[in-house]
């Protein structure tokens, strides 16, 4: 690789060391409107060079097509980069715009071998319980991603949107590498009891939407007015009419910060989320996600910046004023089970 300008970090206590910055690729084929395959392509590989080793993806994105289209790349890098999938979302033949969350053994089975075909790997490097099924004990459920390991299907576990008690009941079946969950200047809910659990007992955080879906970088300022009819966050709450109006008016402190470092929204907000580690004394890799090369060497870009006690503070009450919730339903959040 050449220009690796990332440093690494460790998924929990026994997993893979991986740069401290990941890559979401769900937009890549799956929520955010149209895309350039070719783009796409281009912008794994400048990760690679950048330094980027943690790819992550799920079933869910696109129905399979998502993990799909990775493939070729994790093939021709097999032994660089760490794949992270995940199982739990099931889409209905009959309703592809539906998922139904399940945790239950054959379901998980179906799931990870689905996941392996498509991937066309012989073992996933980093295994996400998607979302939690409060049907279901997570002790099971963990219990069975346990065996995979033993089986060799997968090498490391992680959880995603789970409660620092749901955490604390599952490290107590097998160790987990990594949980993820949204983390940003606009989504700090986990800081109550799901941090404190993963710094604890030695579990990696992995913050997904760390850009606050886009939002924070003031790439658009109202997602029913900017973003085309097919994108997700169309859907969310704080993205839309009045919420988005106030929403946009927290960005100030974010453009103040920028501007002392010469640097953009994005890379301050990233920049914030990375020394969530030093704050808490844990491993912080977010996963921000992008389809464009020169996207991806601005948000490693943000690994380099360091923010004073000073600018902290100024950013510090951004969440605390941030209108409407992140999904329309939060139940199948951790914060709405806390």
């Amino acid at each position: 690789m050449t220009d690796s300008t990332v440093p690494t970090a460790r998924l929990g206590d026994d997993g893979p060391e991986v740069g401290v910055q990941g890559l979401g690729c769900m937009g890549m084929s799956f929520a955010y409107g149209p895309t350039d395959t070719d783009a796409s392509r281009a912008t794994l590989e400048r990760a690679l060079e950048l330094g980027v080793t943690l790819y992550d993806t799920a079933d869910a994105y696109g129905a399979g097509e998502n993990e799909r289209f990775l493939a070729p790349f994790f093939r021709a890098h097999r032994e660089e980069v760490v794949v992270a999938t995940k199982f739990a979302l099931s889409i209905p033949p009959d309703d592809p715009t539906r998922r139904i969350i399940r945790n239950d053994a054959p379901y998980i089975r179906e799931a990870v071998e689905a996941s392996l075909r498509r991937l066309d790997l012989d073992v996933i490097d980093l295994y996400y319980m998607h979302r939690r099924d409060v049907n279901v004990p997570i002790e099971e459920t963990v219990g069975v991603m346990a065996d995979l390991v033993r089986e060799g299907k997968v090498k490391h576990l992680g959880l995603s949107e789970v409660t620092g008690e749901e955490l604390r009941a599952a490290q107590a079946v097998h160790p987990i590498a990594a949980v993820q969950s949204e983390w940003s200047l606009f989504s700090r809910d986990i800081e109550a009891g799901v941090v404190p659990a993963a710094r604890e007992l030695g579990v990696a955080l992995v913050p997904y939407s760390p850009l606050g879906r886009g939002f924070l970088t003031g790439s658009f300022a109202d997602a029913a007015q900017d973003l085309t009819q097919g994108d997700f966050r169309r859907q969310q709450p704080r993205f839309t009419g009045d919420n988005a109006a106030a929403n946009a008016a927290l960005l100030a402190p974010v453009r103040t910060v920028a501007d002392a470092h010469g640097a953009t929204l994005g890379q301050i907000a990233l920049a914030w989320v990375q020394q969530r580690a030093r704050v808490h004394g844990l491993p912080v890799i977010p996963i921000p996600g992008t389809r464009k090369p020169t996207r991806v060497e601005e948000n490693t870009g943000a690994t380099r910046i360091v923010l004073t006690e000073d600018e902290l503070s100024l950013l510090e009450p951004i969440a605390d004023k941030v209108a409407g919730d992140r999904y329309a339903d939060m139940t199948f959040t951790s914060a709405g089970r806390e």
